[in-house]
């Protein structure tokens, strides 16, 4: 049965790892998490000069090749820390990353389309499957080089399209329509704090996952429970009681505000972990549970760990069996079946439906990505990935693109996407984008639906690429966000500079735009900014405040794992763990905090 992964420890772990800005220091070996290291000075004060590193040859030089899909997965369970000291929020503990600037393989052109396969309905299985998970960390000490632009015009040259699609954010179900977004530009980009949430304490590491914004309300997974507040105001509307935690949450809301989540019953037997069996279809305009439901597998509830919704369909998966219900009445409309060797791991959800399913055993297993009636589960369309892929993850259901990671050991998670044709299951494009120059990250160990900072619509994959140092040398880091054809899997040449000392992360399309975040250095706010889908022009939407107060607080919303939503001009950032009772903290920090423009 699949377990839920350890929550991290509740004191600052050793500083380094994915995501957030660190020293310019080497890497130092992970502490026990019962002693956590010496605060770290934030993120863009100045750090003592690195060590000078041999020069690395630039962005897509040949690297030595290597066997794919013989290498170990990366060490799970290994913490992050915040800058600016703040709290450790790391949901999935990856571990630490190696710098900007080795040598990986160039983008591919696309591979030879592989037939759709056919399927029949959900056969799911009831046996358990046995899966011994070898890890390694590997800490690397990288030199950095800057990112050279695959236009060779300094990014003024760049492509128009016209398709669209994507996911996250307020329409995170993605399949809009070409053209321009629906965000505008104020008059005034200044923000304000509109509403700050505490962040609550809890006996144990609690999640708190679980964001979502409509028309009428934000609403957030506090401890044990959901509440909705206004969006402007920031005042509580209403407030759902859980008799435990949140455990997952569909990131995706249908267009009346109804989605799901999965959390723990009530816990009378004093462990620190009661199951993730109970599911939820939710109503956030009206602030009410519309039902409960429980799977079980022989005569034990299934934990799970994947709940999605798409349409009006509540999916779950788990290597136990998937199951889905009508969101709006909670009938069942699949659950698993007992016999079979195949298994529904999770599911995509937004405007589509697609189930990465998982077939025989660990060593001669094959992974299909299957695109779905969300009716019936019937089987519209499959890609089979190649023999020795072990796991994917959705990154968008329309378009459907789904990455994996094909012997990386950097610990993203992610090394190759995958373009597929969701009516026939052919495959349009293999992106290679190796981790040591692109940034993003998925957990391929529990949630389907576990790609941050990674989107794909109007066509194109956007990613951010790996920090490197700025003009500033060692003291100023900067990224760009670059796009892939996913027809062609080629570069388009099209790039958006983040600007000195910041690091742009993609969070959702808007129309045939991108919204993405721009993370700010240690002594300003950061930035919403739309990225014009043809001329990639970046435009500034909103900027909060730079006063250290509200810095501090942003500073510990980190993109890699903090949940930040964008829509009608507000900005809402917030964190995915509560703190541990007796837990010491280097500043405020709040569970949301929501920023807004005069304009």
């Amino acid at each position: 049965m699949t377990q839920p992964p350890p929550p991290p420890p509740n004191q600052p772990p050793q500083q380094g790892g994915f995501g957030p800005p660190s020293p310019q220091q080497p890497p130092q070996p992970p502490q026990p998490p019962q002693q956590p290291p010496q605060p770290q000075p934030g993120y863009g004060y100045p750090q003592p000069a690195p060590t000078p590193q041999p020069p690395q040859p630039g962005y897509g030089y040949p690297a030595a090749q290597q066997n794919p899909y013989g290498q170990q997965p990366p060490a799970y369970g290994q913490p992050t820390a915040a800058p600016y000291g703040g709290q450790p929020q790391n949901p999935y503990g990856q571990p630490a990353q190696p710098g900007y600037g080795y040598p990986g393989q160039p983008p591919t052109v696309p591979m030879q389309p592989q037939p759709g396969q056919s399927g029949g309905g959900r056969n799911n299985t009831t046996l358990l499957i046995a899966v011994a998970a070898v890890v390694a960390i590997a800490l690397i000490v990288a030199g950095g080089v800057w990112y050279a632009s695959s236009s060779g015009d300094g990014g003024k040259k760049h492509d128009t399209a016209s398709s669209s699609g994507g996911s996250g954010g307020k329409d995170g179900s993605g399949g809009t329509t070409g053209g321009g977004g629906k965000e505008k530009v104020p008059g005034d980009t200044a923000a304000k704090v509109l509403f700050e949430v505490p962040l609550p304490t809890a006996d144990d590491a609690v999640r708190t996952t679980g964001s979502w914004l409509t028309d009428k309300v934000y609403a957030k997974s506090g401890v044990a429970e959901i509440v909705g507040y206004d969006p402007a105001k920031g005042t509580k509307l209403w407030t759902i009681k859980l008799p435990g935690p949140v455990c997952a949450a569909s990131r995706d809301a249908t267009s009346d505000g109804k989605t799901a989540i999965v959390y723990e019953p009530k816990n009378d037997t004093g462990k620190s972990f009661a199951g993730c069996t109970q599911i939820a279809a939710l109503d956030l305009d009206a602030g009410k549970k519309l039902w409960t439901k429980t799977v079980n597998s022989g005569d034990y509830p299934v934990n799970y760990q994947n709940v999605t919704v798409a349409q009006h369909t509540v999916a779950l998966g788990d290597s136990e069996g998937g199951a889905a219900f009508d969101l709006d009445s909670g009938k069942a409309l699949w659950l698993p079946k007992p016999g079979d060797n195949c298994y529904d791991a999770g599911y995509g959800g937004g405007t589509r439906l697609v189930a990465v399913r998982h077939c025989g055993d660990s060593a001669t297993g094959q992974v299909s990505i299957q695109t779905l009636d969300p009716k019936t589960g019937k089987v519209l369309s499959e890609y089979r990935m190649d023999s020795g892929v072990e796991n994917a993850t959705v990154v968008s259901t329309d378009p459907l693109v789904v990455a994996a990671n094909v012997g990386a050991d950097d610990g993203s998670g992610v090394s190759d996407y995958f373009s597929i044709d969701s009516k026939t299951g052919k495959l349009l494009a293999h992106i290679s984008a190796p981790a040591k120059t692109y940034g993003g990250k998925c957990d391929t160990i529990t949630p389907v639906e576990g790609c941050k900072q990674i989107v794909a619509g109007n066509g194109k994959l956007y990613l951010p690429t790996e920090e490197h140092d700025g003009n500033g040398g060692a003291f100023s880091k900067t990224n760009e966000i670059v796009a892939f054809d996913l027809t062609t899997g080629k570069p388009t040449g099209q790039r958006a500079e983040a600007g000195e000392g910041y690091l742009l992360t993609p969070l959702r399309m808007d129309g045939a735009n991108l919204i993405a975040y721009n993370q700010p250095p240690y002594n300003k706010g950061g930035q919403i900014v739309s990225i014009d889908g043809g001329s990639f022009k970046m435009t500034k939407l909103l900027e909060n405040p730079a006063t250290q107060s509200v810095r501090q607080v942003e500073g510990a919303m980190l993109p890699d794992y903090a949940e930040i939503l964008f829509g009608d001009g507000r900005l809402y950032m917030s964190q995915v763990f509560a703190q541990r009772k007796g837990s010491s903290s280097y500043g405020k920090e709040d569970l949301v905090i929501g920023y807004g423009t005069n304009g």
